[in-house]
């Protein structure tokens, strides 16, 4: 049986456990490369609160950021591409 460390598992999972950044995930998985900015305007959301679930994200390993020039620019990495299949697994056997 394969070793798998539980701790990280906790962090990607924390990483998504929370409806906003659901949300977010599915965002960019349609839009990717958005700001912190073009995100909360999108939900109508403070930017503080939206750059607290980005950050989340990236340190769960779900969401990369690129620098742009002054732009920070969010897009899903692999992993976070498929938690998106996996909830998008579970929306579909409710």
């Amino acid at each position: 049986m394969k070793k798998f460390d539980a701790r990280k598992l906790e962090r990607v999972a924390k990483g998504f456990s929370n409806h906003r950044r659901i949300a977010i995930l599915f965002l960019l998985n349609e839009e990717p490369q958005l700001s912190v900015f073009d995100i909360s305007s999108t939900f109508r959301v403070n930017f503080r609160t939206i750059s607290d679930h980005l950050r989340r994200a990236v340190v769960a390993g779900l969401v990369k950021k690129r620098n742009r020039g002054k732009r920070v620019e969010h897009e899903l990495t692999p992993l976070g591409k498929r938690i998106l299949l996996f909830l998008q697994t579970l929306e579909q056997e409710r």
